[in-house]
């Protein structure tokens, strides 16, 4: 794989946004974050008062075209896209092919084919292609692998996730791309995809899932209610539990670990609570639990900044991209298996092709 190899030294690496969306702020609060080290010197959007709000805010230059941006903007180090995600294919392959690196919200795409045609892009253009996965920089998560990665749990016999949030049917009215199969997907694809994440980046790889998906209430394309029971290959078992029907507000976004030695439960509003941690082999960092978690009103968590640390990091040339394109086809593989098993009625088996 080619990676560009210019390494951005003695100066502020410069950055665009694409998509002056909800979303926007937290990459926008990120990089003023990093202000010693970065510079956003142009925002994106087709829509007139998001985008002259966003210009307000920054003080960034507007444009309401990619391709003008990409034209005038000739100096731009790293383009993020905070756009509808079934459009990130075709404006990331547009990015890399001006040989700017791409920082890409979740999910990278909606369909298989175009994730994996974001990768080659970026590798035929030798930039990198980082997927935004900033739950995964949460101290609570950030403990949880610790224990993983140090085998704490001996074997792991069984894994439940929950996302019992909720989305108004006004949410999904506020934009014609929200909940249509084409740019959004529904609760799996759009809501729960970082707990998709958690999945394989804490567990390991999927064997194979068996999957019901419904919509029971909103007037959507896609689902607004699914359920997943999973197989890895480690032969643990679980399953993961999505509705954005809770009433009458945001419930849960849990994780919970069964092991031979642990038993751990993650839980809150969103993954930000350790609601139970115990080992039969207690060791000296169990100490940090008691600060790990924290109170959120914000689905969304406070990972981006420490995401966009890693990304400059990488772009200085002193670290390794912590979620890559790769990484992002991982949850994507395991979003598309989900919706094939639950159209065609059967289990599905992972990889989706070898």
């Amino acid at each position: 794989m080619t990676k560009k190899t210019q390494i951005i030294t003695g100066r502020k690496i410069r950055f665009a946004i694409v998509g002056c969306g909800r979303i926007s702020k937290n990459h926008i609060d990120s990089l003023k974050v990093h202000a010693e080290n970065t510079e956003l010197v142009a925002v994106c959007d087709i829509d007139p008062k998001a985008l002259e709000q966003a210009v307000k805010v920054t003080g960034a230059r507007g444009y309401t075209s990619l391709a003008e941006m990409l034209q005038k903007e000739k100096n731009l180090d790293a383009v993020t896209l905070a756009t509808p995600s079934g459009i990130h294919p075709q404006q990331a392959i547009e990015v890399a092919k001006a040989g700017i690196h791409v920082v890409s919200e979740k999910p990278m795409a909606t369909r298989w084919q175009d994730g994996l045609d974001m990768v080659r892009a970026c590798d035929e253009a030798g930039v990198y292609l980082f997927v935004v996965k900033q739950n995964r920089r949460n101290a609570t998560l950030q403990l949880l692998k610790q224990a993983v990665e140090q085998k704490r749990f001996g074997r792991i016999y069984m894994v439940n996730l929950n996302v019992f949030w909720t989305r108004p049917q006004e949410y999904y009215d506020a934009g014609e791309w929200r909940g249509t199969w084409e740019f959004d997907g529904g609760a799996m694809m759009n809501q729960a995809s970082h707990y998709v994440d958690l999945i394989d980046w804490l567990i390991g790889p999927v064997e194979s899932l068996h999957a019901y998906t419904a919509t029971l209430e909103r007037d959507i394309e896609a689902e607004d209610t699914a359920v997943v029971n999973i197989r890895w290959r480690s032969g643990a078992l679980g399953s993961m539990n999505v509705t954005m029907l809770t009433y009458p507000k945001n419930l849960e976004g849990s994780i919970t670990i069964l092991g031979e030695k642990g038993t751990v439960r993650v839980g809150g509003v969103a993954v930000n609570e350790i609601q139970h941690w115990e080992f039969a082999e207690k060791l000296p960092e169990d100490e940090n639990v008691k600060k790990a978690s924290y109170e959120t009103t914000s689905v969304y968590g406070f990972g981006h900044p420490l995401y966009y640390e890693n990304v400059i990091n990488v772009l200085r040339g002193v670290a390794e991209p912590e979620t890559d394109g790769r990484s992002g086809l991982k949850s994507l593989e395991i979003l598309i298996a989900t919706y094939l098993s639950a159209r065609d009625g059967k289990r599905v088996a992972l990889p989706l092709q070898y």
